[in-house]
């Protein structure tokens, strides 16, 4: 008989689900292995979600992949759509930093309107145009180039990747050139709030996975209360108490000074996400409360993005144009362009 036979239909559901697990979910991006199960990673905000599960056996086919013991699959009993889900509240209405890139998902769907709430200062962060290399070699290196000169000048850094993978492989690259940095990601999520509380003081580099682009605020000059917290604690003393916090108080005023001079917090973005939003997110992140601030996305032809739009072409294209070594293309033709592809995506 035939593999596609009646009897052996659910053969080929697991050969399916094999290959699945194999080919198309990758560790430390789609998931990681932590005390010997298998956690999905939130492809949006980079975090771990424990606890929920891939169903019709396709966990127990990554539970395999990475030989941890096997699971009981879970029961659906009932699903439903976020959208339908939503559309069950007679009032609907939500704040978000980056609902006009869906305002007619908004629209369409809610039929809610998106209206825009200018910002408490005036933006003086820069965003600059996109670099496109044509290798991820060469884009790894005029990014580290970048890097090392912000570590010189004092200029706190924040690199947003797509990845753990991604965040580990730059961290690599920067300890070989011996550069002081940090690294958030899902693995480190315990250290998360201690490592955000120091990604605005002179010089620090931070590299991070969607995990730092939503919602956090990086204080230039370092956290007052994180810092507080841990260098008055134990201190009983009411006068020696009011000594130490003048003193924090003035070093990360000093601190935030050298940050500001310094150009403020630059964003770098490793690749363009599928997702614009997630982009703006990271962006967002620099130049808060009108101090300046700096973003700047390095890619190349070999980024996930770039590939779905066969960038063979392209790549034969700028050869011929005599793209050297190490340089790149920069104009604001090109953003758009990706602009475009993320909506398609």
């Amino acid at each position: 008989g035939s593999l596609y036979d009646i009897e052996n239909i659910s053969i080929v559901h697991h050969v399916n689900n094999a290959l699945r697990a194999h080919k198309m979910f990758q560790k430390d991006k789609d998931y990681i292995v932590k005390a010997g199960k298998v956690v999905i990673i939130d492809e949006f905000t980079g975090r771990m979600m424990e606890g929920r599960r891939y169903s019709d056996g396709l966990h127990q086919a990554l539970e395999a992949k990475e030989r941890v013991p096997i699971q009981p699959e879970n029961q659906t009993l009932a699903s439903i759509t976020f959208q339908n889900y939503f559309r069950m509240y007679e009032k609907l209405s939500g704040m978000t930093g980056t609902a006009m890139t869906e305002a007619n998902e908004f629209a369409d769907i809610y039929g809610l309107e998106v209206v825009e709430i200018p910002t408490n200062k005036p933006i003086a962060r820069m965003d600059e145009d996109d670099e496109v290399y044509r290798t991820a070699r060469e884009k790894y290196e005029a990014m580290i180039a970048e890097i090392e000169d912000c570590a010189k000048r004092g200029q706190p850094v924040l690199v947003g990747t797509t990845s753990i993978e991604k965040s580990e492989t730059l961290s690599e690259l920067l300890k070989k050139k011996k550069v002081k940095h940090k690294v958030l990601n899902a693995r480190y999520h315990e250290q998360e709030a201690h490592i955000v509380a120091q990604a605005g003081v002179p010089g620090a580099i931070t590299i991070a996975t969607n995990m730092a682009g939503r919602g956090t605020d990086i204080q230039l000059g370092g956290n007052l209360e994180m810092r507080l917290a841990d260098e008055t604690a134990g201190i009983e003393d009411e006068a020696a108490l009011a000594r130490k916090t003048e003193e924090v108080k003035a070093d990360i005023e000093a601190k935030k000074r050298q940050a500001l001079e310094a150009g403020g917090l630059y964003v770098i973005g490793t690749e363009r996400h599928e997702s614009r939003r997630i982009d703006n997110q990271l962006r967002g992140r620099s130049g808060r409360q009108g101090d300046p601030g700096r973003s700047k996305f390095y890619l190349s032809l070999e980024d996930d993005l770039m590939r779905i739009f066969g960038t063979d072409r392209m790549d034969g294209m700028l050869q011929k144009l005599g793209l050297q070594e190490g340089e790149a293309i920069v104009h604001p033709w090109i953003n758009k362009a990706l602009e475009k592809a993320q909506q398609k995506v």
